[in-house]
């Protein structure tokens, strides 16, 4: 029998590996920028085109490469981090296995340019599909410039996996900002279609993050600062009042590098909690520094997911430290009393407490309720008139008398309880989360929010097909500074956004001004609509595969739903059953959750049956 089993040729094998490295342009944004720290830059540009379909270019002014070097940084597992495997657990660089430009170079167009700064001429390489094409001596700036161009050329249906251009260039402005992040003392530019969308110049860690985040955050930026033999934890916190509803202003470093962790992040919430609303999330820049042995950052090929050795030890120290941070600089929370204006304007507290005054509070009954020994329970029995308890019995009288409510009370509670025994389709809510409603056969129960969400998604979704939702108009319009990546998803929703009552126009970079909502949104939360809005939307980008229009008209929905906790009246509950039986589908909301559940009454009849 003829042997099957073939190697891979080089090319093939190249792009397989890519896959994991390089999966979409923002990845090749990461490792060219982290190549550009690693060679000791201290300016960084980054060149966009097309959202990096077209071209992605990195130029920086470090160490550059020799001719050798130039040329063996594209082959697979080349490295200079690497001489012994115990190196692999010491590495404080942010890249070192060798595999970027490889990956890089086996699904794209490629040209390098590199120059020592000791050296007269540079190299100039240009690979295609891992081929090397040309190789000569150039004229170039001393650093390197390495430009990825038409990103998966050779494997078309890669290709077609990338998103739309502002979805992408989200992901790109995510990873600028993670590395300019975490290296403040360096420059970086940022230019999309030869426009500059970041210009930083180097500075303090504080600076950047005001430079990147937005000139609100100057005065409201928390210091972290804790050190141990262990590890150390520094960076900011942002002051509880600038929490938001949507994620994205949250940073961990470890070492420098960027990292996701679900349970450091909980650990800084938790450090929150009772300052914050539970939806709500807080800003943090945070680094943590430590010796790279008790870290194994070679366990994901984007290396965003590291493990330790000890996370407990980690959780309890950032929370501490946030903690500490947030009540050394008095932002933990207070008990905020506000006086009444009447009260405010009482002589006891305006005028001053003279002796005089003070011997009268001495000899009340009251006063030596509280200060003189077994008095607190004494009940003053005089008969004078200036006594406001003599006739304390009159409240209660005989045990055996009934309490009679006022006559207008009592005719109240009797209509309301006639109108509830003739109305035998009242609905009722069951802990302010399901709406009981009876119907001939039996009876259903709501899930208000589902139900809710069901309605507004058709509603939504024949505003962009048919008719446009009113838009309720500010009296004074807001201005909404978001991250970046946020304002391009935005920028790029707005005609949709027209269509569904906002009324959004861009006021400058990452701004826009709010002029209207619409009309169901209730006025002075449109700051917190659009940002809730934003974070369902990011939800829906990561967990399903719909298109925009999807994703925005499900966002919407699920972002303006009834919350489970709210309180509805009779007439709200009732324009929410004729409603979602209204909808084309009223059995399930758009994420596929039951909107109801329907009881028979032989299904009832059977459960009460005792085999009598």
């Amino acid at each position: 029998m003829a042997d099957i089993i073939n190697l891979l040729p080089d090319n093939i094998a190249n792009q397989i590996a890519a896959g994991e490295v390089i999966q979409r342009p923002a990845s090749a944004v990461k490792e060219l920028l982290e190549n550009a720290v690693d060679a000791g830059a201290t300016e960084i540009q980054l060149f966009i085109k097309d959202a990096g379909k077209e071209l992605v270019q990195v130029i920086d002014n470090g160490s550059g490469m020799s001719d050798t070097d130039a040329r063996m940084c594209f082959e697979r597992h080349a490295t200079s981090k690497i001489q012994t495997i115990d190196d692999l657990f010491h590495i404080r660089t942010m890249g070192f296995r060798g595999e970027a430009l490889a990956s890089i170079a086996a699904v794209a167009q490629v040209e390098l340019k590199s120059r020592k700064h000791a050296d007269e001429l540079g190299t100039l390489i240009e690979i295609d599909n891992s081929m090397v094409k040309r190789q000569e001596p150039c004229q170039t700036a001393p650093g390197t410039s390495i430009a990825m161009k038409n990103l998966f050329f050779n494997v078309p249906a890669r290709r077609n996996f990338l998103k739309s251009n502002a979805a992408e260039m989200r992901h790109i402005v995510d990873e600028f900002i993670r590395v300019a992040l975490a290296f403040p003392h360096l420059q970086f530019s940022l230019n999309t279609n030869g426009q500059e969308m970041f210009h930083l110049e180097k500075g303090s860690l504080k600076q950047r993050i005001v430079n990147i985040l937005g000139q609100n955050y100057n005065s409201k930026l928390v210091t972290v600062k804790e050190s141990t033999d262990y590890m150390n934890v520094s960076g900011f916190v942002g002051k509880p009042d600038t929490a938001k509803k949507t994620r994205g202003d949250q940073f961990f470093f470890v070492n420098n590098r960027f990292i996701k962790s679900g349970y450091l992040n909980h650990a800084v919430m938790t450090a929150f909690s009772e300052m914050i609303p539970s939806e709500n999330f807080p800003l943090y820049v945070l680094f943590i520094d430590l010796d790279p042995a008790h870290v194994d950052i070679n366990v994901h090929p984007t290396k965003q997911e590291i493990k330790f050795d000890d996370e407990r030890i980690l959780y309890a120290f950032v929370q501490s430290a946030v903690k500490h941070a947030l009540a050394q600089f008095n932002v933990t929370p207070a008990l905020d009393f506000e006086l009444d204006p009447g009260i405010q304007s009482l002589d006891a507290l305006t005028q001053p407490f003279t002796d005089q005054k003070k011997v009268q509070s001495a000899n009340t009954s009251i006063y030596r309720s509280f200060t003189q020994a077994n008095q607190a329970h004494m009940i003053d029995h005089s008969g004078s008139s200036n006594s406001n308890l003599r006739n304390w019995k009159d409240l209660y009288g005989p045990e055996d008398k009934p309490l009679e409510a006022p006559a207008a009370t009592a005719s109240l509670i009797d209509e309301r309880w006639q109108e509830a025994a003739t109305d035998q389709k009242v609905p009722v809510q069951v802990h302010q989360q399901y709406i009981l409603s009876q119907i001939k056969s039996g009876y259903i129960l709501i899930d208000q929010r589902a139900a809710h969400e069901r309605i507004l998604y058709e509603r939504y979704q024949r505003a962009l097909s048919e008719k446009p939702i009113a838009t309720q108009q500010s009296l004074f319009p807001q201005t909404l500074e978001l991250l970046p990546a946020d304002a391009i998803v935005i920028a790029e929703m707005l005609p949709d956004l027209q269509a569904l009552g906002y009324d959004l126009e861009p006021f400058g970079l990452h701004t826009f001004v709010v002029r209207g909502t619409p009309a169901d949104i209730q006025t002075g939360n449109e700051q917190a609509s659009i940002e809730g809005l934003l974070e369902q939307f990011k939800h829906f980008s990561h967990e399903l595969k719909l298109n925009r229009r999807e994703h925005l008209v499900r966002s919407m929905a699920r972002n303006n739903a009834i919350p489970v906790g709210k309180p509805l009246g009779t007439r709200e509950m009732q324009n929410i059953i004729d409603e979602l039986f209204a909808c084309t589908t009223p059995n399930v909301s758009p994420g596929g959750r039951y909107t109801f559940i329907s009881f028979k009454l032989n299904d009832l009849e059977r459960m009460f049956d005792r085999g009598a």
